[in-house]
């Protein structure tokens, strides 16, 4: 697993570790988050239907961000610990916002010191990319930690292609 790093302008909280994984698969791709640390102190959204919904990256989620080699565009998907999700589509840095066509199952487990979030993701994801994988937290408190395998100086930034460091060559 990769090791995510906190955003430099956040404060330590719960949260003290924080690691992902990603494969690309025939179908699109699968990818593996964990949370160590104390998940009672943050927000973990209460299990629900496994829609598509927006807006989730307002409290405790992941996210990958998908782009091709070639070219500006990319796809950012998100994904919640209460198995919801939202996939979109974007030209360039944050252009042309849109629904993207994907189906994702999640799979959450927690305890008092993990939680792992697995997703199984069909959706068109071409190769070789540049990826990124993304936690945000929420303490029980509102505070927001942002947490990325890098970030480019400044606020935090997911769309940013600093955070997009991991690249994947191909499929399995």
């Amino acid at each position: 697993m990769h090791s995510l790093v906190l955003h430099p302008h956040c404060a330590p909280g719960p949260i003290t570790r924080v690691k992902a994984e990603i494969e690309p698969t025939n179908e699109g791709c699968r990818a593996r988050f964990r949370f160590v640390g104390d998940i009672a102190s943050i927000k973990v959204p209460e299990a629900a239907a496994p829609e598509r919904m927006d807006n989730l990256w307002k409290t405790t989620c992941f996210e990958i961000f998908w782009q091709p080699e070639s070219g500006t565009y990319y796809r950012e998907f998100n994904l919640s610990p209460s198995t919801r999700w939202a996939c979109y589509d974007f030209d360039d840095f944050r252009l042309n916002s849109r629904d993207a066509p994907a189906e994702v199952d999640i799979e959450c487990t927690h305890d008092a010191h993990e939680l792992v979030l697995s997703a199984e993701i069909k959706s068109e994801l071409p190769t070789p990319a540049a990826v990124a994988l993304n936690g945000i937290v929420e303490d029980k408190d509102g505070n927001i930690q942002f947490w990325a395998l890098a970030f480019q100086d400044g606020k935090p930034e997911f769309h940013s292609t600093t955070c997009r460091k991991l690249h994947l060559a191909g499929r399995l």
